[in-house]
């Protein structure tokens, strides 16, 4: 936990992965609102918040597989979580996060607490949410079926409630 910050201070942040797609970085703030940072690419191009390619507040790199943000100087709305994101296999990855706080008695915790949707590990990040293509389409899939299954079915069961209800009243007639 990076908690000894001062108004002013560079805050350096890595990101290592072992896939060479790229990385974004995202900050949650001390309401629990995440905030877009910046994308970088796997050649090291950058883009931040607006599309824009350059940032006043932060500074990126990418060394290898390591991923780097730089706050250039600390503030208040600085403080929070950062996390880093990497997407393979249409999965979203996420980092544990890095806790920055400024010191001093007014550094409050996060609020709310987070919440980790399913829970596994996979490699140095924290596999907090995840729907492969793969498992969402199988279940759109067997939505569809099961209405193309159960419409024609219950179709079929009030046709043959109607021509049981028919024959009764016919043969009550005779």
């Amino acid at each position: 936990n990076i908690t000894q910050l001062r108004v002013g201070q560079k805050l350096e942040l890595e990101c290592l992965t072992d896939k060479p797609n790229g990385a974004f970085w995202i900050h949650r703030d001390k309401s629990g609102t995440l905030h877009f940072i910046v994308f970088i690419n796997s050649t090291a191009r950058a883009t931040f918040e607006g599309n824009q390619k350059t940032s006043t507040r932060f500074k990126v790199g990418k060394e290898g597989m390591v991923y780097h943000l730089v706050v250039k100087s600390f503030t208040r709305q600085d403080e929070g979580k950062y996390y880093c994101m990497v997407i393979f296999n249409q999965k979203l990855y996420f980092s544990r996060g890095q806790p920055a706080f400024l010191s001093g008695p007014w550094a409050a915790p996060l609020a709310p607490p987070e919440v980790a949707l399913t829970p596994a590990v996979s490699t140095w990040w924290t596999f907090l949410f995840s729907i492969p293509a793969e498992s969402r389409m199988q279940e759109d899939l067997d939505h569809f079926c099961l209405v193309f299954l159960w419409v024609p079915f219950t179709g079929l069961c009030l046709l043959l409630l109607q021509l049981l209800a028919n024959t009764i009243v016919l043969r009550r007639r005779t």
